[in-house]
């Protein structure tokens, strides 16, 4: 008897996925296991197994394409046999949701396919992307997120491209032909620059339009749940940090050619003062307050897609050249959207260091359920008074965002000061 296929949890938060690529074929056999399938979550591609084993009959979410949470993707059974009731089911929730969906969002288009369907999927067609011109179709380019995505940061004009998709739409394999097709020259086309350069423009801007990830989707959930509800205020400090990149750099040239950097030092000291400081190593969840024994360290990480905060676990036990070391690892799969959830869930507390983008001060939104997040800025040599001179100091302004039901401000003040004098006198890590 033919199987549904249906759209699994892959991740604590996952809502919806997106069907990344089918790693199998329709016609293709099957084992109890194998992995079928690539979906993007809302914080990594995970991968897809078949609990059972036999032919993939039908794929009905092609790649490209969102599915909710026990929606039917695909079909499997044995090769010959019928599965109408199972596509007319798969039809009827589609058709269901998508008017729902009308009915909420009436602008909001459905992610396009990156492949043309076979001739055995249902014949309606996925919308596209789509981008405003001055052709003859409508006045509109049928464009592939991805596709789009790749010509803008090739610099391709999507005008140029003839689409092999359907209804012409251009798709990922339009712009690979773009990018390996040679100049008429022969030659790689340089960008030239003309001063003074003037430009006919007529009418509006053109555009496109993506569906959000399901990234992008949670990171608005959860800080829209974190803004309103979460009584926050927030506490300012400047620090020197001097001596912190003194120990750094005798660090560095003992364990060259590895080394450490100041946000590593930085997660160290969060994680030794939350450790005497437990109200802001805690969580308000139920009228409850959870006070956590270790400091589990989100520091966040921006991908393509949005950010996301893989966890260094026990961070208060560990040295600078092993946090460092994870924190590497995490990020690397983090960009890979390699990161399996228990790696990215369940922070007691969260840095977010904004410093190597020459930002010097900011404000972060708290992740819930977390009490507190760090925000932390630039260090920039300027000059003070100390001891009725004037001299310079590497002086760094970080901002933690505090929850009001767990944190008062005397607890928090409290918190960076002892945060502070970790970062003036690293020795005190120690201590």
């Amino acid at each position: 008897m033919a199987e549904k296929i249906l759209m699994p949890k892959l991740s604590p938060t996952m809502e919806e996925g997106q069907i990344s690529s089918w790693l199998k074929e329709e016609g293709d056999s099957i084992e109890a296991n194998e992995t079928i399938a690539e979906v993007d979550t809302d914080k990594a591609t995970m991968e897809m197994t078949s609990l059972t084993a036999g032919t993939l009959l039908k794929i009905i979410v092609p790649a490209g394409e969102n599915a909710r949470l026990g929606q039917i993707i695909g079909v499997l059974g044995e090769p010959g046999e019928d599965f109408s009731d199972i596509l007319e089911e798969a039809k009827s929730s589609s058709n269901g949701a998508a008017a729902e969906a009308g009915k909420q969002e009436p602008e909001e288009t459905s992610e396009a396919a990156e492949e043309a369907p076979s001739e055995s999927q249902p014949s309606e067609a996925p919308a596209a992307t789509t981008a405003t011109s001055n052709g003859d179709s409508g006045g509109r380019l049928l464009v592939s997120p991805i596709a789009a995505r790749m010509a803008s940061e090739n610099g391709i004009d999507l005008r140029s491209i003839s689409g092999s998709g359907p209804n012409g739409r251009i798709i990922k394999r339009d712009i690979e032909k773009a990018l390996e097709a040679p100049s008429e020259t022969g030659e790689t086309a340089e960008p030239s620059f003309v001063f003074g350069q003037r430009a006919e423009v007529s009418g509006a801007s053109a555009f496109r339009e993506e569906n959000t990830s399901p990234m992008r989707r949670t990171i608005a959930k959860r800080l829209a749940e974190s803004i309103g509800p979460i009584p926050t205020f927030y506490l300012t400090i400047e620090i020197e940090m001097d001596g912190t990149l003194a120990t750094r750099k005798h660090i560095n040239e003992a364990i060259a050619p590895d080394k450490i950097s100041v946000n590593d030092i930085i997660v160290k000291a969060a994680a030794m003062a939350l450790t005497r400081h437990p109200f802001v190593n805690a969580s308000y969840q139920d009228d409850k307050i959870k006070f956590y024994e270790d400091a589990d360290i989100g520091v966040a990480v921006a991908i393509d897609e949005g950010l996301i905060t893989p966890v260094v676990r026990g961070a208060n036990k560990k040295g600078f050249v092993q946090i460092s070391s994870e924190i590497s690892d995490l990020a690397a799969k983090a960009r890979e959207k390699k990161l399996q959830p228990e790696e990215y869930t369940g922070a007691t507390f969260s840095i977010s260091n904004l410093g190597m983008f020459g930002i010097k001060e900011f404000t972060a939104i708290i992740n819930p359920p977390e009490a507190a997040i760090l925000a932390v800025g630039r260090a920039e040599p300027v000059p003070v008074v100390r001891d009725g001179e004037m001299v310079v100091r590497n002086i760094m302004h970080v901002t933690m965002s505090c929850d009001h039901r767990v944190v008062d401000g005397a607890t928090g003040a409290k918190f960076l000061q002892t945060f502070k004098q970790m970062l003036e006198n690293p020795a005190m890590m120690l201590a």
